[in-house]
């Protein structure tokens, strides 16, 4: 049987979620499938389409992560095979995805069902292989899916919709490690202390903003609280360049709200373009980006 797991995108609210901030956050299908066996031959992670398999004992964090996995569940000498729909490192937590599908299907394997208390205690575990103190928002909605507010004290609280949510996604193609975006942010806050709390809170705010927008099915004011957001992220240094170009090309082309959504330092940008979907992705395909059109939080 082939358990799955949903990718993410950060509507808004990336880094600030970190410190204890709101996030707004909507899951993204497909995302990623595995399948498990028992394995003779010792535990092995096999993903597709990299055409790469890893061990316990490579040395490689998906080894780690996959070994303490399976330490964790009490789980020996299992075959696994992924297969990813997400780009890895773009932002759309494909780590966080990975880690679910993985953990439902040893679960599986053993003729068990996961509570959802279980298996985010499982995801949590992986992830802090990969981001070393994630904010959960990552893992909770490859578990859960849907959309909504994401805080680490207080968890998802969903927010209804009034129709579907239409984004354009585009991948930079530049690639940062999200644990060291996450850094640079920790030591802008140890330098600039009170300015870096203030960016932090009016990230949360808009978040929680953007949440009654979507709510109320106001695209305008949710393009321009993402646009704002992406103007926050940048004074905390983790837009670049290209993240900025791919975003003024989206509003050139009648993105009502464009921004980075992960980490940042690369990986994808987002758009919210409603009817103008198709002018986004020309604008892109002019900046040497392949861009599709997703629908977010089913």
């Amino acid at each position: 049987m082939t358990s799955t797991a949903h990718g993410k995108v950060i509507l808004l609210g990336e880094h600030a979620v970190v410190f204890g901030a709101d996030a707004l956050a909507a899951s993204l299908s497909p995302g990623v499938e595995c399948i498990a066996r028992p394995s003779p031959g010792g535990t092995v992670l096999a993903v597709a389409p990299w055409g790469v398999s890893f061990r316990p004992d490579d040395g490689s964090e998906l080894g780690r992560a996959v070994g303490d996995l399976c330490a964790a569940m009490g789980v020996r000498d299992a075959a696994l095979a992924l297969t990813l729909h997400l780009p890895g490192g773009g932002g759309l937590g494909s780590s966080a995805a990975m880690g679910v599908a993985c953990a439902r299907a040893l679960a599986e394997m053993h003729g068990r069902t996961l509570r959802d208390d279980e298996l985010l205690a499982f995801a949590l575990g992986w992830e802090k292989v990969f981001h070393g103190n994630p904010s959960g928002v990552d893992h909770t909605l490859a578990a859960l899916g849907g959309i909504g507010l994401f805080n680490r004290a207080t968890g998802l609280r969903r927010v209804p919709m009034r129709g579907a949510l239409r984004l354009c996604i585009g991948d930079s193609g530049e690639r940062a490690s999200t644990r060291e975006m996450v850094h640079r942010v920790a030591r802008l806050r140890e330098r600039l202390p009170a300015a870096t709390d203030q960016t932090i809170e009016s990230i949360g705010a808009v978040a929680r903003d953007g949440a009654l927008a979507l709510q109320e099915g106001d695209a305008k004011s949710l393009g321009n609280f993402m646009n704002l957001n992406q103007n926050l992220l940048a004074a905390l240094l983790v837009s670049n360049e290209r993240l900025e170009d791919l975003c003024a090309a989206a509003r050139a082309a009648g993105a009502l709200g464009a921004k980075l959504t992960g980490a940042g330092g690369g990986g994808c940008v987002i758009a919210l373009a409603p009817g103008r979907e198709d002018d986004v992705l020309a604008a892109w395909r002019a900046a040497g980006v392949d861009g599709r059109v997703v629908e977010v939080g089913r």
